[in-house]
Order: C-alpha cells, then structure tokens, then sequence
C-alpha cells in the first residue's frame, strides 16, 4: 500500500476515483468541515517529498480529512480543479475550493492549513 515505511497506518487517504473523492467531500460538506487536498504524482519528486509533511500536518490536525489525489489515476477531479503542476495542494471549505498552492512549499502549505483550521472554529482543538 504505501505505508510500510511508517509501521503505523497513514491518516493520509488515497483518493483512487472520482466517485471516492465525491464521497469525501459530500461527507466534509454535510459535517461542515474542510478538506486539505494534495494532487501528485508518482513520478514527481517534489510530489513524492511532500508526502511524510502531509502525514506530520494531518496528524496535528486530525479534524482535517487530508487527501492524496494521483493526478494520473483520477485525471476528471485534477482537470475539474485545474491542477496543471504537481505538487498542488487545494483546500475546500464545504466542498468549496477556498485556497489553493502549486509548489512544494511545506512553510507556506502549513501557514495556509493554520489558517484553514482557524477559519472553523469545530477544527481547533
């Protein structure tokens, strides 16, 4: 699967279908809660190197879905939202993009989910 290295299983969930990442973020909207969205692809290093970052922030954040999209598996979500470089991280708020950052920028995506979270108040612990 892909989280052998880590020996714990990944809070990290990888969408595989448009159809999985309707349900996700029909199930984020009902709950009013956002999702942290990272588009990547296996052959992208600086993709790849985001990955153990995406596992460190949705631990801190665990009200959080945070997703991983192969933009080479599900191409209908990575076009619907524009995605032309990788990696490129969306954040929806009731299944609404709110803030999107092309770039593997583990500072700036950390600042952006922060504010995220404190743009609801249910997500602050």
């Amino acid at each position: 699967m892909g989280d052998q290295e880590h020996g714990t299983k990944s809070r990290v969930v990888k969408v595989d279908s448009k159809e999985s990442w309707d349900f996700h973020v029909n199930q984020t909207t009902v709950q009013g809660c956002h999702i942290v969205a990272h588009f990547t692809a296996v052959w992208c290093i600086p993709s790849v190197a985001m990955n153990p970052f995406m596992e460190e922030f949705s631990s801190m954040y665990q009200n959080i879905p945070f997703l991983t999209i192969d933009v080479d598996e599900v191409k209908e979500v990575a076009s619907k939202y524009e995605v032309n470089a990788m990696p490129t991280f969306l954040l929806l708020k009731d299944g609404v993009p709110v803030d999107k950052l092309v770039g593997a920028n583990p500072d700036e995506i950390k600042k952006r989910i922060e504010s995220l979270a404190q743009s609801n108040p249910t997500d602050i612990p």
